[in-house]
């Protein structure tokens, strides 16, 4: 094959992959809070999704570095930062630790949610899955749950045992999620304004770290 004809072949095939860009954090390092829990877990509650142990037996940890560590072993429960927020971008990097079978690896990331749980959405994250909006809306009066995983345009998060990094973006009513390099799902009708961000415990043990907020200032009317 002649040097042009394989260039063609490498130009044409690099033309497929999909298109890489940096996180909000590498692009505007400027601005963001780092909300990593203290040591006590300060500045965060635990709550029940499910029946869990009580509170004096925590399956949540923070280690050397600032890396959040969720054993999975105790219950369905949430992990809230305490102060609401109206319009952000919340950086996160997790990543699971492997276990025999690959199993269905299964946590979240709580965006706008609603202090009692009442209403709450969620960016949902496993391994080589996930990316993807999900959660529950008032409907005439009757409580209903959506889920866009049908919309996501890229499949990103990385197997078990890599570090995994995700975006979240609130900004109005739209939900954005950026994994890995690119946008991959967008929800554009999120009704709560100012609500939470949390992490999930859902049976597997997960790590989290590098949790930085960055406010967003809603443009002014000219």
């Amino acid at each position: 094959m002649s040097f042009w004809l394989k260039f063609a072949v490498f130009a044409s095939s690099a033309l497929l992959l999909p298109a890489q860009e940096t996180s909000a954090l590498e692009r505007e390092p400027q601005g963001w809070v780092d909300v990593t829990p203290g040591s006590g877990l300060q500045g965060w509650t635990r709550l029940a999704i499910a029946p869990s142990l009580p509170d004096g037996v925590s399956q949540w940890s923070v280690g050397p570095g600032g890396v959040v560590l969720c054993e999975g072993n105790r219950g369905h429960e949430w992990l809230r930062y305490d102060k609401p927020l109206g319009d952000f971008i919340f950086h996160v990097e997790f990543r699971y630790t492997p276990v025999a079978g690959n199993p269905r690896y299964n946590s979240g990331i709580f965006v706008r949610t609603l202090p009692d749980y009442s209403l709450w959405y969620q960016l949902q994250i496993g391994s080589k899955a996930g990316g993807h909006f999900f959660g529950y809306l008032n409907l005439n009066g009757e409580r209903r749950r959506f889920d866009y995983s049908g919309q996501m345009t890229d499949q990103r998060v990385k197997a078990a045992g890599e570090w995994n990094t995700v975006e979240v973006t609130a900004r109005g009513p739209a939900l954005t999620a950026w994994v890995n390099g690119a946008v991959v799902n967008e929800w554009k009708y999120c009704p709560i304004k100012k609500g939470h961000i949390g992490l999930e415990a859902e049976g597997f043990r997960i790590e989290f770290r590098n949790l930085k907020v960055k406010t967003l200032v809603a443009a002014r009317l000219q």
